[in-house]
């Protein structure tokens, strides 16, 4: 059809794994775009030929103008240009775009191993940082990543090693479809000492035999590396499970956690928003090193900071949900740059332990024109004595909830 544009997947071995009617779409073509691999494919086009340099805008551009002059554009892309690719960019930007799907290296992947793939979790390295793959990926069977340059199979077998999941075994396929395939099935240390082409993908496949722990919602304090000799410093399991719940978090939240001491709410944050990120700052050295400990044990990659809010905060992107353990006596500025930097529909939960905190906390979150909301929670927990039983009650804490009541009224 004339005066389209024809976005082509193409895979490792070049023109060779074209349909006929594809290959004549491109033999057709007036204009030819692609990476330097893609046309390389094609040494014998007769037409013009375009490289891609990464700059969309000019790339989409150039195609408006090409479609309204009535020349015929082709662009070639790797694999399904839908997965990943360039194709859902084009289509949002460039009328009359037509996508032509090939084998995705995750399909072909998946069928090297010989292993279906419709229960997978797939996840995208590429252009991206590693940082929090630990809580996305913990307790899934099976897992699919593009990889690159900085984050290839050895890196990613060491940052497995790290925390621990040594329950997966690493497929690494390169070069997919071309003549210098390579698939290997290895251990993680086995992985993490190799090297492999750039082009490759990963797979992680559990181990059958393999058995992992997993843990629910409120994990028992002792669970958590603490300071020794005075244990205590940590926000107890019932009034953890209730300030999350608070926080109204969702799957892909962005959460701050200041004073964040051991890190058990951020911890438990971090399983619940798995798929945003989870920011933490603790004054004290020590405690700061058990929230990295209890981290790496609960599988929970947190961006840690040394330090006293609200120092540091002004680095960390804008949050929807802020739980605040502790303030270091900078309560006041604090909340204010809470309130300014909250994300819409965003909340913050602070604990008080004292009615002098309570009474500031309120009264701060008043004048910021923030609405709140306080539970008072009294715990007591079974304790045996000889073959007794009695209830030891915790310290009573006050649980406050402020949300931007200005954002509230707006939106009714």
């Amino acid at each position: 059809m004339q005066n389209e544009i024809h976005v082509i997947g193409i895979g490792d071995d070049g023109a060779a794994g074209l349909f006929p009617h594809l290959l004549a779409v491109i033999e057709r073509a007036n204009v030819l775009v692609g990476g330097e691999r893609h046309l390389e494919f094609f040494p014998l086009f007769a037409g013009e030929k375009v490289t891609i340099t990464g700059k969309l805008t000019e790339l989409t551009e150039r195609l408006i103008e090409e479609r309204s002059t009535g020349r015929n554009v082709v662009v070639l892309a790797s694999g399904d240009p839908l997965f990943y690719g360039i194709g859902s960019y084009l289509a949002s930007k460039v009328a009359g775009v037509v996508i032509h799907p090939h084998l995705s290296s995750i399909q072909l992947a998946f069928a090297r191993l010989g292993l279906g793939w419709q229960d997978a979790y797939i996840h995208s390295l590429h252009g991206k940082s590693i940082k929090g793959l630990a809580q996305r990926i913990d307790g899934r069977e099976k897992v699919a990543m593009l990889t690159d340059h900085q984050n290839t199979p050895s890196v990613i077998a060491c940052y497995l090693l790290h925390y621990g999941m040594t329950e997966y075994r690493m497929f690494i396929a390169e070069n997919l479809g071309g003549a210098e395939e390579r698939c290997r099935l290895l251990e993680l240390e086995e992985a993490a000492e190799i090297e492999c082409s750039p082009l490759n993908v990963v797979v992680l496949v559990r181990k059958k035999e393999a058995k992992v722990r997993r843990w629910a919602l409120g994990i028992d304090d002792e669970e958590f590396a603490q300071r020794k000799p005075d244990k205590g410093l940590i926000t107890k399991r019932e009034v953890r499970v209730l300030s999350i719940s608070e926080l109204q978090l969702k799957r892909d939240s962005i959460v701050w956690d200041i004073g964040t001491c051991t890190g058990s709410v951020a911890i438990e944050a971090a399983k619940v928003a798995s798929e945003g990120h989870v920011y933490g700052i603790e004054k004290n050295e020590a405690d700061l090193e058990n929230a990295r400990e209890n981290g790496r044990r609960y599988r929970a990659d947190l961006t840690l900071l040394h330090g006293k809010a609200p120092a540091g905060l002004d680095e960390w992107p804008d949050p929807d949900a802020v739980f605040i353990g502790g303030s270091g006596g900078e309560m006041g500025e604090v909340l204010r740059i809470c309130s300014e930097r909250l994300r819409e529909g965003g909340r913050v939960v602070l604990n008080a332990a004292t009615i002098e905190t309570l009474y500031e906390a309120t009264q701060t979150f008043a004048a910021l024109g923030m609405k709140t909301r306080v539970t008072q929670l009294q715990v007591a927990r079974s304790k045996p004595v000889l073959h007794l039983t009695r209830f030891e009650g915790l310290n009573p804490i006050w649980i406050i909830t402020a949300w931007n009541a200005k954002a509230e009224e707006e939106t009714e």
